[in-house]
């Protein structure tokens, strides 16, 4: 390639126990959209921490824009010009959206933040990027999804030469994903680069010229994406061919219910909301960003307050006043935000495996390590988790090995009603075949799965039906037989336009 902007050569990176990357060659051209692709666990992040100065190389060389680059900092790569897009986010709570997009530049009149001109040029960001929130907005009070759009929308007020971006459309709908590539279709004819990083293999050639694929911390092909299909891609990915990981079990019977929501009201001026799932049901939520899905599961569980509604569970009215209340009912979350209310990240994988039920491995009030290790040895295998050791600390996981640890703790529980918000959010292809499986056995068992999600074939390829929100209620309900993408979607435009 002639003078690629980004050129590695046998880069290596070893964590204890671990050896994260080994000998990566690869050049980046200067304005391709280059897709990295590979499993959860396949070298990714750490390759994308790397050019972000949150990590050093222990082997070879990184040369970008004609330079030899050691960032030892993320400041150091920002002030080279890489902008990364973390997975994971990386919010100021308790600041305001304008503050939190203008932070690194907040406009000054005679020493002093100028609040207007930051609340306005946020403003325009937020209108570029399609989030309907106002400037002045506290950060901790919105959902993952909207907190996405937000780091994206700072991407924009930055010149930066090489942009990358991990899986930045895993909570974004169909609407928000389609201006999210508008922007990178403008910033690539503008000559910027982009890395793009998803594991939604549909949309990859939205953006990407060529792709990389990655497993096991060592570079398998780089190949140019036209003429490549994704049957070859995901042979490349998981080095086996994966069959329908989709399928729908239709041998799996629905028998009484399992939850019952009657007039649930998150507060005095919220619609109500009601609904029920059914023992061996998988129903789909399908939403835009800020419809109400996540923030009902929410409070369902106990994790947010509610004003008024019934819940039942098995047929019997329960109290849920708390999380610890709805645990106790046989109700579990699966979290959208795994870093910040699913995983205790200072613990072990075993630790977090089995803290949703101690007395389950616990004799005469002490706890059984032998069965504790037996219980998180079983899971860590039955859900692929990559570690060396069930007593790795799990911050040092892959995001997509930490989305997993949050399923095998809610699965060792033994819950009777699953409520999953994205849980295959950041889970690469041949590990969702096996969630999914998962969620179809413990159906099968007589459980009740509530599957929220903003990938829209998922929740069609795997649900029974599909309750649609918007504006904090149920606008539609459609059954298997009537499934239909458009028809979906435009429930969900419609009646968020009314708002």
């Amino acid at each position: 390639m002639d003078n690629p902007i980004l050129t590695l050569t046998g880069v290596g990176k070893r964590f204890p126990g671990v050896v994260a990357l080994r000998g990566i060659s690869l050049e980046v051209g200067r304005g391709e959209g280059h897709v990295l692709l590979g499993e959860n666990g396949a070298g990714k992040s750490t390759l994308i921490n790397l050019l972000g100065g949150v990590y050093a190389a222990d082997d070879g060389a990184i040369t970008f824009d004609g330079k030899p680059y050691r960032p030892r900092t993320p400041t150091d790569a920002f002030r080279a010009g890489i902008r990364v897009v973390h997975q994971e986010l990386s919010m100021l709570m308790q600041m305001t959206v304008a503050e939190n997009l203008m932070f690194e530049r907040l406009p000054q009149r005679r020493g002093v933040v100028d609040y207007r001109e930051t609340n306005r040029r946020a403003a325009q960001l937020l209108e570029e990027v399609g989030l309907d929130v106002r400037p002045t907005t506290q950060v901790a009070r919105l959902g993952v999804a909207q907190m996405q759009l937000i780091e994206i929308a700072k991407t924009l007020v930055f010149e930066s030469k090489l942009l990358i971006l991990d899986e930045p459309t895993a909570t974004l709908t169909a609407k928000e994903v389609d201006r999210l590539f508008a922007i990178l279709r403008r910033l690539k004819a503008r000559g910027v680069t982009i890395v793009y990083i998803s594991h939604r293999l549909q949309e990859i050639g939205e953006i990407g010229d060529r792709v990389t694929v990655l497993r096991d911390g060592q570079l398998v092909a780089t190949r140019d994406l036209a003429g490549l299909t994704t049957a070859e891609i995901v042979r490349m990915m998981v080095g086996r061919t994966v069959t329908d990981e989709r399928a729908f079990h239709a041998d799996v019977a629905v028998s009484g219910e399992a939850l019952r929501v009657v007039g649930l009201k998150r507060n005095a001026l919220a619609p109500e909301v009601s609904f029920s799932v059914g023992k061996g049901e998988i129903v789909g939520v399908a939403g835009l960003v800020g419809s109400g899905r996540t923030e009902t599961a929410r409070a369902i569980f106990g994790a947010d307050p509610k004003v008024a509604g019934e819940i039942h569970v098995d047929g019997a009215r329960v109290a849920i006043e708390s999380p610890r209340d709805a645990v106790q009912s046989g109700l579990c979350l699966m979290t959208e935000d795994r870093k910040g209310q699913g995983l205790l990240l200072g613990m072990s994988c075993a630790q977090n495996i089995t803290i949703t039920d101690l007395a389950k491995i616990s004799r005469n009030g002490l706890l059984d390590r032998a069965g504790e290790r037996a219980a998180a040895t079983r899971l860590v295998a039955d859900l692929r988790i990559k570690t060396p050791s069930i007593d790795q600390i799990v911050r040092n996981f892959s995001g997509g090995n930490q989305q997993k640890v949050v399923i095998a703790k809610w699965l060792f529980r033994g819950s009777k009603v699953l409520l999953c918000d994205e849980p295959t959010r950041g889970i690469d292809v041949g590990a969702r075949e096996e969630i999914y499986e998962l969620l179809w056995t413990l159906a099968a068992e007589g459980r009740g799965v509530l599957f929220i999600s903003s990938d829209l074939p998922e929740l069609m390829a795997v649900c029974h039906r599909i309750l649609v929100f918007a504006n904090g209620r149920i606008v539609g309900e459609v059954g298997r037989a009537e499934f239909d993408q458009h028809r979906i979607l435009s429930m969900a435009y419609e009646e968020h336009g009314r708002e």
